[in-house]
C-alpha cells in the first residue's frame, strides 16, 4: 500500500481541492475507502441496534408501561388512598385522644383510659385506629397512646406489645417510648430487659428532659442487677453533663452508693 502522506490529508477537505498529483490521487482513494469502511461500520451497528429494538419492541413497551405504572401508581396511591386515609384516621383519633388527655389530668382514670382504648360516642379507639389505620402516621401514633393507656392501667404486656410498634424520628416520644417499655418491664420483674430499654432510651436522642431521665433509671436498675460499674457511669454523666436537670438534685447519693458497692 502506498505511504499516506499526513500533511495532505490535514489539508484535503477544503472547498474546491482536488488532487493534482499521483500521489495525492492515491492517498485520496485510501482516505475515502477508510472513511467509507468507518460509516460502513456504523450502519451495520445501528442497523443491529435497530433490529434489535423492533424484534424486542414488545418487550421494551411492556417494561415502560410497567414502570410508568408504578410512578403513576405511587403518585395515585399517596393523593387518593393514602392522605385521605390519614385524615379519615386523625378524625377518628380526635375522641379517643381527648379520652387520654382527660385521664391523664383528670380522675376516673382507669375508666378513660378504657375508653381511648376502646372508642366511645360512635369513634373508634386507639386500638381499631391503629389497626385499621396501619401504615399511616395515626396508626403508628395510636400504637404510642394504646401501649400508654395499657401502662396506666397495669397491663404490662399489652403496653409492651403497643410500644414497640411505634416508632418516631420525635426528640422526646421516641426515647419515652422506649423508657416507657423499660418501665413495663420493671413492673414484668424483668430488670435486665428494663435496663437495656432505659440504656437505649437514654442514647437515642440527646436532650435535658429524657436523657438524664433514662440515664437515672438505668443507674438504679443496675445497682439493683449489682452492676455497679454501668450505674456508676451513669450517675457520673447526669452530674457533668445534666446539673441543672431534676434527676441531678440527689445524686451524689447515688454515686455514693454506686462506689459503695464497686468498693471504690
Amino acid at each position: 500500500m502506498p505511504r499516506i502522506n499526513l500533511e495532505y490529508m490535514a489539508t484535503y477537505k477544503k472547498r474546491g481541492y482536488k488532487p493534482a498529483t499521483k500521489e495525492e490521487k492515491e492517498n485520496d482513494i485510501v482516505d475515502h475507502s477508510t472513511t467509507a469502511e468507518v460509516f460502513n461500520t456504523l450502519d451495520e451497528s445501528a442497523s443491529k441496534t435497530e433490529d434489535w429494538v423492533i424484534a424486542n419492541q414488545k418487550y421494551i413497551f411492556i417494561i415502560i408501561g410497567i414502570v410508568a405504572a408504578i410512578v403513576l401508581g405511587y403518585l395515585g396511591f399517596n393523593e387518593f388512598i393514602a392522605k385521605p386515609k390519614q385524615n379519615e384516621a386523625m378524625n377518628e383519633m380526635f375522641q379517643a385522644k381527648k379520652y387520654f388527655n382527660e385521664a391523664v389530668t383528670g380522675s376516673a382514670k382507669d375508666s378513660l383510659y378504657t375508653l381511648s382504648l376502646n372508642g366511645g360516642e360512635g369513634k373508634l379507639g386507639m386500638l381499631d385506629i391503629a389497626s385499621e389505620y396501619s401504615g399511616t402516621q395515626a396508626g403508628n401514633i395510636a400504637n404510642y397512646y394504646a401501649g400508654m393507656a395499657y401502662l396506666n392501667l397495669k397491663d404490662y404486656k399489652n403496653a409492651v406489645t403497643y410500644l414497640s410498634d411505634f416508632s418516631s424520628d420525635d426528640e422526646v416520644l421516641a426515647p419515652m417510648a422506649k423508657g416507657s417499655i423499660g418501665d413495663a418491664f420493671v413492673q414484668l420483674n424483668q430488670p435486665e430487659d428494663a435496663l437495656g430499654y432505659y440504656e437505649q432510651a437514654a442514647k437515642l436522642r440527646t436532650n435535658e428532659f429524657t436523657t438524664p431521665l433514662y440515664l437515672y433509671k438505668a443507674g438504679v436498675i443496675a445497682l439493683e442487677l449489682g452492676k455497679a460499674d454501668k450505674a456508676l457511669t451513669n450517675f457520673n454523666t447526669i452530674k457533668e453533663n445534666y446539673a441543672s436537670s431534676t434527676e441531678a438534685a440527689n445524686i451524689d447519693v447515688f454515686i455514693g452508693k454506686a462506689q459503695a458497692l464497686a468498693g471504690k
